[in-house]
């Protein structure tokens, strides 16, 4: 996918960047509105967005804001004609991934497009991955906490009854909810999942119900909503702590009516769909502060399913480690790996604050640094390390899967010089590579003798 969107309020710049990445191959669509441009957005899939940030009806950071809350893999470049510092960093803070004046330089629009679209890439391909462990799994773990999950699910999943998910993020909410599905009546009808924190609050209704051609500005065509796609079916509402009053007032109706009415339509539409909810907020105390209705809590708290986090569940951690690294290793047609006992004591003692989710990468990213057919602690300890740089700051720090595996690898050959005393030779030789090769990876990361 290499669809490039172009939003600018000048026609001729659009049209002449388009003739540019056109002729480089890139499909490219351009909007000189920002509304419709955010509309073409949200229905289309888009590897790399063009963005002006002066624009009368609304400016380019607002944009830019409301892409990232629909699609946060999303690669945006800046185009604009006020290239301050300022709004290069205010571009930046926002997610922003290039920064390019006016006006274009051609060399230098196609580079950053280029790199753009493959980080776009990078980002999905990790996504589908995530989802292909997470969201179409098993449940995993021989704890008591998920025993009695797992028997909670074969209780009420035959049921039409509404569930209510709690629990934190990277618990795995959604596969149990994909999990109660799969044993219900419905397993062979849809199962619909919304995302109400990515979703903008002017927009979800629109997700949720639909709406009627010309209801709104840049409603050029009717849409069809989640609610009636997923009729006779399931639908999930994520993180629904965090959808707005008036989408929680058409919920409520919607449950206690059991009909739909499209945004700008007088039309009652039957809808037979059960309903599973989730959050990771404590929806009673977002009632008592007023961001949550009451009559809806009670409405989706039929059947309440809390997920403890991993910490509290740490005899789950060896059958998750070792159905992450059968999956990973196939995925990146390596040798099985096998994580001794004493790497897995070592996993069991961190508090795994992104629970299962960050679990599995810290597996992945284990595999493919270290690069061993048996993971002892020794290999791992780097990772733990108090005052190191951790790994989730490594994450938040990369741009890019190779700026990860970059910085991941120089903290690696650190830690294993500083173990050797810095012998480069002892060094090369445990690490299974040529002292010119080390040598190598030194100077392109720039390490020196004594760094911890």
């Amino acid at each position: 996918m290499n669809t490039v969107l172009i939003i600018d309020d000048e026609k001729e710049i659009c049209e002449s960047i388009k003739m540019i990445l056109e002729y480089e191959g890139f499909a490219v669509n351009t909007s000189t509105s920002a509304i419709k441009g955010l509309k073409f957005f949200e229905e289309n899939r888009v590897a790399c967005l063009l963005l002006d940030i002066q624009m009368p009806e609304m400016n380019g950071f607002e944009v830019l804001k409301k892409v990232k809350q629909i699609n946060h893999s999303i690669s945006v470049v800046i185009i604009s004609a006020h290239g301050s510092v300022e709004n290069a960093i205010k571009a930046t803070k926002l997610g922003a991934f290039d920064f390019i004046e006016k006006p274009i330089d051609r060399a230098k629009l196609l580079i950053s497009v280029r790199n753009a679209v493959e980080q776009s890439k990078l980002l999905n391909e990790n996504i589908e991955i995530r989802k292909s462990l997470e969201g179409e799994g098993e449940i995993l773990g021989k704890s008591k906490a998920i025993k009695s999950i797992l028997e909670l699910i074969e209780k009420v999943a035959p049921l039409n009854t509404r569930i209510l998910i709690t629990g934190e993020n990277g618990t795995g909410k959604e596969l149990v909810a994909r999990a109660i599905h799969k044993q219900s009546l419905r397993k062979d009808k849809p199962f619909i999942e919304v995302n109400c924190a990515a979703i903008p609050n002017e927009l979800i209704e629109s997700e949720l119900f639909g709406h009627e051609k010309g209801s709104f500005t840049g409603a050029v065509s009717q849409r069809i909503g989640k609610f009636e796609l997923a009729n006779n079916g399931t639908i999930f509402l994520d993180e629904i702590g965090d959808m707005s009053h008036q989408a929680q007032a058409k919920v409520l109706r919607a449950i206690e009516d059991g009909k739909i009415e499209r945004v700008g339509g007088g039309k009652k539409i039957n809808v037979d769909v059960r309903i599973i909810a989730a959050t990771n907020k404590n929806l009673q105390e977002e009632i008592e502060n007023e961001n949550f209705r009451e009559d809806l809590y009670h409405r989706l708290n039929v059947i309440p399913v809390n997920i403890p986090p991993l910490k509290d569940r740490k005899d789950d951690i060896q059958i998750l480690v070792e159905h992450f690294a059968n999956d990973i290793t196939s995925k990146h047609k390596k040798a099985p790996v096998k994580f001794l006992d004493e790497a897995i004591k070592l996993l069991k003692e961190n508090n795994w604050s992104g629970n299962v989710r960050e679990l599995k990468n810290v597996i992945e990213r284990i595999i493919i640094i270290v690069d061993k057919k048996e993971i002892s602690r020794k290999d791992i300890e780097f990772l733990f390390k108090p005052g190191k740089e951790s790994v989730d700051d490594i994450i938040d720090g990369s741009n890019s899967f190779q700026e990860f595996k970059e910085k991941a690898e120089r903290a690696f050959i650190v830690k294993q010089l500083n173990e050797n005393n810095w012998n480069i030779s002892k060094t090369a030789e445990l690490m299974d590579i040529q002292r010119s090769h080390l040598y190598n990876k030194m100077k392109k990361y720039e390490i020196e003798k004594g760094e911890e």
